[in-house]
């Protein structure tokens, strides 16, 4: 099921396309810690193959950078962090864990400070 799913559905990880793209001219150029797959092709054409959920924001942002052409110079898993770096999180918009600021969640309602027009 697995399988038809990848064929005929691009949010599933990859296409027929990309799969065989991947297969005929892609270079595995790494593996970063959320697990996706990072590739290149002779041509200089870069792409990613995602572990799970197929969203731009799972790109940690040294990948970005290089898939994006910006740093030429390939992740490297070991590198030193900084102290004041956090651990890179997707886009939480729109779940549980969405950014909600403590006078929403306390209120339970948003007070209006306009008042509608009238016709």
């Amino acid at each position: 099921m697995n399988l038809l799913k990848q064929i005929f559905t691009w949010w599933n990880r990859q296409t027929i396309g990309t799969m065989i793209l991947t297969f005929f001219s892609g270079k595995l150029k790494g593996i970063d810690e959320f697990g996706n797959k990072y590739y290149e092709s002779k041509s200089g054409r870069r792409w990613v193959i995602y572990k799970e959920t197929v969203e731009a924001s799972n790109i940690p942002p040294n990948w970005h950078n290089w898939i994006h052409f910006t740093n030429n110079k390939l992740s490297v898993a070991s590198q030193k962090k900084h102290s004041w770096e956090k651990r890179h999180v997707s886009n939480l918009t729109g779940t549980n864990r969405a950014y909600r600021p403590k006078k929403i969640i306390e209120n339970k309602t948003i007070k209006k400070k306009y008042e509608t027009w009238k016709i």
